[in-house]
């Protein structure tokens, strides 16, 4: 049996946890500090109670590594997914944004795509929806893929991966900046303003992809639109209960990576430039 690990006893992590323990496999769900989270579903009675162990003393090596915590922490578990690694470990970066790869040093690591909406209060998750991760498609995902076998954790391979990871990039872009700014939740897409501030991220992060090769069908803006109105509208994003939690926002990692690929290709992207700086500017002092 291998070894599981997922650093990050977060709304992503503790979900990821939770269906391989469910699927039978050895996991290790790894924190700051050790205790236990509660995983509730949204609309459901069902629950269930995780382990956390302490990150800092965890000495058993890993056979699969999923890093869960936000972009902003990466740099301090590196060191410690290191020394719980062994040379064929597989590490995957399960995180917003896009660029994180090109800080990280070890074989085997993959970004994933994540299709997981939750929130943590105090040590309660709440699960909203979803439950994919999408991998970039070679012999360590697919034997990933071919391990876990038919679960509730849908890992799908895709050959068509960088355009996968830039969609998601742009869905992020929108519903972030705008859930982030006005500190509210999904609601906030009930007002037409909003609305059209999205379609105009949305528009500019599509032409910041085009000028890196990344092409997407006409719908793209509608049908990101459409994912938007799919959200319970009590549901918040990942940078707007950073926010509200006085956390670091992963700004470098979505709309700092689009606002850097904008400069360096010399695009007119207005809204991301304004969305970038204001952001920043929320987080001096």
């Amino acid at each position: 049996m291998k070894n599981f690990g997922v650093i990050g006893p977060g709304a992503v992590g503790s979900v990821i946890a939770e269906i391989l323990l469910e699927n039978g496999q050895r996991v290790h769900l790894l924190g700051r500090n050790a205790g236990e989270v509660r995983i509730e579903r949204e609309g459901q009675l069902s629950e269930g109670t995780l382990s956390v162990e302490e990150l800092s003393s965890f000495q058993t090596t890993l056979d699969y590594i999923f890093i869960a915590v936000k972009g902003t922490q990466l740099s301090n578990v590196l060191p410690i997914v290191e020394k719980l690694s062994h040379e064929n470990t597989v590490t995957i970066i399960c995180q917003n944004g896009y660029g994180q790869l090109e800080r990280i040093n070890m074989p085997h690591t993959y970004q994933a795509v994540v299709y997981i909406s939750g929130q943590k209060k105090d040590q309660t998750i709440t699960h909203f929806r979803d439950r994919k991760l999408i991998l970039p498609e070679n012999k360590d995902t697919i034997a990933l893929h071919q391990f876990i076998g038919e679960s509730d954790l849908v890992i799908q391979i895709s050959p068509n991966y960088l355009n996968d990871m830039w969609f998601k990039l742009i869905v992020n872009l929108g519903i972030n900046s705008v859930t982030a700014l006005s500190r509210n939740t999904a609601r906030i897409l009930t007002n037409e303003k909003v609305r059209n501030l999205c379609e105009s991220l949305i528009e500019e992060g599509i032409k910041i992809a085009n000028a890196e090769g990344i092409h997407f069908e006409n719908s793209t803006i509608k049908d990101i639109m459409d994912i938007y109105d799919g959200y319970p509208p009590n549901m918040g994003t990942s940078m707007y209960y950073d926010v509200l939690n006085g956390n670091p926002m992963e700004i470098d990692y979505i709309q700092g990576f689009l606002y850097r690929k904008s400069q360096e290709h010399g695009l007119n992207t207005p809204h991301i430039d304004t969305v970038y700086s204001l952001l920043v500017a929320s987080e001096l002092g």
